[in-house]
């Protein structure tokens, strides 16, 4: 079975790229899992993961994760940003279809906008809650 953070990773990078109204602004290339600062732009790099059991039941089958996503574009203010932000949200609206889970609930909650010290970048981090019962095998 997947990693649940992975299998998430891998559900949250489908639904953007399939978006238009995403990928319109982020090409599909620059929505990515890395480490390192930004270098194109504007991208979506899809951050940490955290995950925790969740004793809903005594099978212990259930697991809630928590993502983040970074949003980055080149502008001196937010507004580029905050429309790719809105966009993300749409796009991940609906809760997704997740090989070896069952989505119990997905929803974003909430997204921060970070002014750079500089004025070159904009940066946006939305937040992910998801609640996963594994699949029975």
């Amino acid at each position: 079975m997947t990693e649940p953070s992975l299998a998430v990773q891998i559900a949250i990078r489908s639904a953007l790229i399939a978006s238009p109204a995403v990928t319109g602004i982020v090409p599909s290339a620059h929505i990515f899992d890395r480490r390192t600062r930004p270098e194109l732009f504007p991208c979506i790099i899809i951050g940490d993961a955290n995950t925790a059991l969740e004793p809903i039941t005594l099978t212990r089958s259930h697991v809630r994760l928590f993502a983040d996503l970074h949003i980055w574009t080149e502008e001196s203010g937010l507004e580029t940003v905050k429309t790719v932000a809105g966009n993300v949200g749409a796009a991940l609206r609906s809760k997704p279809s997740i090989d070896g889970f069952h989505v119990v609930d997905w929803k974003m909650t909430g997204t921060r906008f970070l002014r750079d010290p500089g004025g070159e970048y904009g940066h946006a981090i939305t937040s992910i809650e998801v609640l996963l019962n594994e699949a029975p095998q």
